[in-house]
């Protein structure tokens, strides 16, 4: 399995979001399924992820497959948020140096989309 993917799962049980500067290479890249234009650096996809530890990451999540490459994988998860479930995957490309410079976050259905646009919304303004 590839060590950025092996990081990304023990920060994601930890929910630890200090483990992220390690992780992130300087230029990654945060696609969002509710922001349409990409968010480029380290903070800011930092700033995101963390956001995503918080609000995903409660008892119910849990990754439910995954597929790895050379240098880049598809997580996919599966968790509840306010009684509705939420299905999604990350899809995560790393650098020669290890470091996660993409990362991707796609969800469904419509109902976790807005719940999770909402909740994301409250933790980045909180």
């Amino acid at each position: 399995m590839g060590g950025a993917i092996e990081h990304w799962h023990e920060a994601a049980r930890a929910r630890d979001p200090a483990a992220l500067d390690a992780l992130l290479a300087e230029d990654a890249v945060f696609l969002s399924p509710v922001v349409h234009t990409p968010q480029r650096g380290k903070a800011i996809t930092a700033k995101y992820l963390a956001a995503a530890l918080r609000v995903l990451g409660n008892p119910e999540f849990r990754y439910v497959e995954q597929w790895i490459g050379p240098n880049s994988a598809v997580l996919e998860f599966a968790t509840v948020i306010d009684g509705i479930e939420v299905n999604g995957v990350d899809i995560i490309g790393w650098n020669a140096d290890g470091k996660i410079d993409r990362f991707k976050v796609m969800i469904r259905p419509l109902k976790a989309i807005e719940v999770v646009r909402q909740k994301m919304a409250a933790a980045l303004t909180g």
